[in-house]
């Protein structure tokens, strides 16, 4: 089942301090709602470990990330996939792009779009679910960035 979302979220800081936090795997694992483990094994590729509940199923996602199209401070895509047993599998990629906020909040603005195929048991719950489920995720990872910005 695919799906998409887009957002933006306003940030309090810069935009080269905001790239450098979306590139450190610590502020990454502790932002991603379930990530487990967060390791860096290339210049721009990570392995993942991310356990998640969609309704009635649990699963914990085991998979590889990879950044490409690198643009620094600007953004890049991330391109994904994750396998979580019985209960299915995740790949997908997102399109995250950073400005300079408008005064006189000042800080930065990250744009994201994201396109992920789902499949499995939990493709089944249906999408008005899993996209209740990923908006959900990307407000957690958000909030918990921004605090992560914050110190």
């Amino acid at each position: 089942m695919a799906m998409t979302m887009k957002g933006e979220v306003a940030l309090p800081a810069d935009r080269e301090t905001v790239w450098a936090k979306l590139n450190d795997p610590e502020i990454l694992k502790a932002s991603v709602p379930g990530c487990q483990e967060l390791e860096q094994v290339g210049d721009n590729a990570f392995r993942a470990t991310v356990k998640l509940k969609v309704g009635p199923v649990g699963a914990v996602f085991k998979g590889a990330v990879e950044l490409k199209d690198m643009d620094p401070p600007n953004g890049y895509r991330i391109v994904g996939q994750g396998e979580g047993g019985i209960a299915g599998f995740a790949k997908g990629s997102a399109r995250v792009e950073l400005t300079d906020a408008v005064e006189p909040a000042g800080g930065c603005l990250l744009r994201y779009e994201v396109e992920a195929d789902v499949g499995g048991k939990i493709a089944q719950l249906g999408s008005r679910l899993i996209n209740g489920v990923a908006s959900k995720t990307a407000e957690q990872f958000f909030a918990n960035f921004a605090a992560a910005i914050k110190n």
